[in-house]
């Protein structure tokens, strides 16, 4: 949470339980088959005009056993599947932990990292924050923590909902969902919270995946009681009645995760590119332009 600083069977156990790839069954997917239905994992995924199909069934459609397709394989938002799913995901998770143990070693990176409207950290000195065009906060402060529980908690949700949401859209468009999902959560924090209020963590970002999170469940026809459980119990925090939190990331980038989500998983495979870059570019617009109004109305 964002803080105020002091073999030919469905190997799938159960609805809603995890499921594995028919063919390596110690692969966990979130896709399947468009034919037969099987959970396929990213080596099985063979674009199709609509989906993907396992390798059994390209094979019984060509009648060749091979497919143009078959060596090149697709996320289900069009990226392109990699050897490691969880690369992106490691680093941002392994950039977090950088910072936090950068912070330990030296608390003034706090001020210095912090989303702040505008303040005088220093007695006499200037002010500081984004109003005065320091809008490197809104990227810093995504990275930034400084308690063990808020970090570990903010960590344990990147690598839970981002592990397969990389996987399902791919590095490029999983990037840009996390990135923008937290710019906007410090875009709403900074235009509705006071502006002497520091506010700093990973939970924007972490919502944002939540927000996509559901959308691609919907999508792909799972079972969503999971999810909206989940969601339920973080917005039930989020406004919890003791404070410290700062519902405006969470909300911000829980409404950005959703709507780049929907732009991902669909988008019309003919303007694929187009929808799907066209709806971060939209959402990213709405955030420059709540950051300049908000800035305007403080100087």
């Amino acid at each position: 949470m964002d803080q105020q600083p002091p073999g030919g069977q469905d190997p799938s156990p159960s609805v809603g339980g995890p499921v594995s790839c028919y063919r390596h069954p110690g692969r966990e997917t979130a896709v399947r088959c468009t034919r037969c239905e099987r959970p396929i994992c990213p080596d099985c995924m063979v674009s199709a005009s609509v989906g993907f199909q396992c390798p059994d069934c390209v094979r019984e459609g060509s009648g060749t056993g091979h497919h143009p397709a078959a060596n090149s394989p697709r996320t289900v938002a069009g990226g392109t599947v990699a050897a490691d799913p969880r690369l992106v995901t490691k680093i941002l998770l392994g950039i977090n932990l950088a910072v936090f143990v950068a912070v330990l070693a030296n608390k003034a990176l706090v001020d210095d990292l912090v989303l702040l409207g505008r303040a005088n950290f220093y007695y006499g000195g200037p002010p500081e924050g984004i109003a005065e065009g320091q809008w490197y906060r809104l990227v810093t402060s995504m990275f930034l923590h400084q308690e063990v529980w808020h970090i570990a908690f903010n960590m344990l949700g990147l690598w839970w909902l981002g592990g397969p949401l990389e996987a399902a859209l791919g590095r490029a468009r999983y990037l840009a969902l996390y990135l923008i999902s937290g710019l906007a959560g410090g875009a709403l924090t900074y235009w509705l919270a006071a502006e002497n209020q520091p506010s700093l963590g990973a939970s924007g970002a972490i919502f944002g995946l939540l927000g996509a999170t559901v959308v691609l469940m919907r999508r792909l026809n799972y079972d969503m009681r999971p999810v909206f459980t989940l969601l339920a119990l973080n917005l039930v925090i989020t406004f919890n009645p003791w404070g410290g939190i700062a519902w405006q990331a969470h909300v911000g980038g829980l409404v950005a995760g959703a709507l780049i989500g929907i732009g991902m998983v669909h988008a019309p495979r003919e303007r694929r590119n187009l929808v799907q870059f066209g709806t971060c570019a939209a959402v990213l617009l709405v955030v420059i332009l709540i950051v300049v109004a908000r800035t305007a109305s403080l100087t």
